[in-house]
């Protein structure tokens, strides 16, 4: 059968099945084989698809296994989807899989999702950017397996005193405290988010001193975001964009009448 059909990369987005977009919930459904990324995207998920989908647990597999597995499926004719958690573009090694996929002249999609930096906000009832205190959010984590270059060391990243979302570190949650410590006052407010948006989700607030013991009492080692910045400070003044004294394409302002 000659394949009719691109394979789509599409985001889970964050754990609740209701915060899939649209696009991805029909794909989803229309899928005949899925491979996904069982260790963390929520498994509620699966009820989406119809039940002959083909269901392949990437967390055990090589990229030379995905890979296959993708290939197989697309050669059948068949609907592949590769599902990842958040959005595929944020930590989930995409481009090595485009880069095999390119060379074996197999099509693709990238269907967006709902990042958990994202589910975090709405958890702690936030905004990233705050007026005047800070219009920047950095997206990064700490060195692990996959090194990290020198000039984004986070207590180089801390010194622009931006929103920082940090990824895939909560197990060196006392390491992220002590570097970023050295550049921000250790009172310094932080948030930690397990499982953004699942029904199980928790926070843990506290601070750059004591957030390492509170997330180690807690007993959180994985699915978990640290948040630290003026944004948890609920710092800054009102936006311009609904200040009446402030005119723009739409409104004018009270002093032009």
């Amino acid at each position: 059968m000659k394949p009719v059909y691109p394979v789509y990369i599409v985001g889970a987005g964050p754990g609740d099945p209701e915060l899939l977009t649209v696009k991805a919930q029909r794909l989803l459904a229309e899928a005949d084989r899925i491979i996904w990324a069982g260790s963390l995207v929520n498994p509620a998920l699966r009820r989406i698809a119809k039940p002959e989908a083909e269901w392949l647990d990437s967390a055990a597999m090589t990229l030379e296994e995905i890979i296959v597995a993708i290939r197989e499926g697309w050669e059948r004719g068949q609907r592949v989807v590769r599902l990842h958690s958040g959005d595929p573009s944020l930590y989930g090694a995409i481009g090595e899989q485009m880069r095999r996929l390119d060379e074996a002249g197999i099509p693709y999609e990238l269907i967006p999702g709902v990042s958990s930096f994202l589910a975090a906000a709405a958890a702690l009832q936030l905004e990233y950017t705050v007026p005047e205190a800070t219009q920047t959010v950095i997206i990064t984590r700490m060195a692990g397996a996959t090194p990290v270059p020198d000039r984004e060391r986070l207590a180089e990243l801390a010194r622009h005193r931006s929103s920082i979302c940090i990824f895939l570190s909560i197990q060196q949650i006392e390491q992220v405290a002590a570097e970023l410590a050295s550049v921000l006052p250790p009172a310094t407010a932080v948030a930690v988010v397990e499982k953004a948006s699942w029904p199980e989700q928790r926070i843990i607030r506290g601070s750059l001193a004591d957030i390492g013991a509170k997330v180690k009492a807690a007993g959180i080692q994985k699915t978990a975001l640290v948040i630290v910045g003026p944004c948890l400070e609920r710092e800054g003044t009102r936006s311009k964009l609904y200040d009446g004294e402030f005119s723009h394409e739409y409104r004018r302002s009270r002093q032009d009448g």
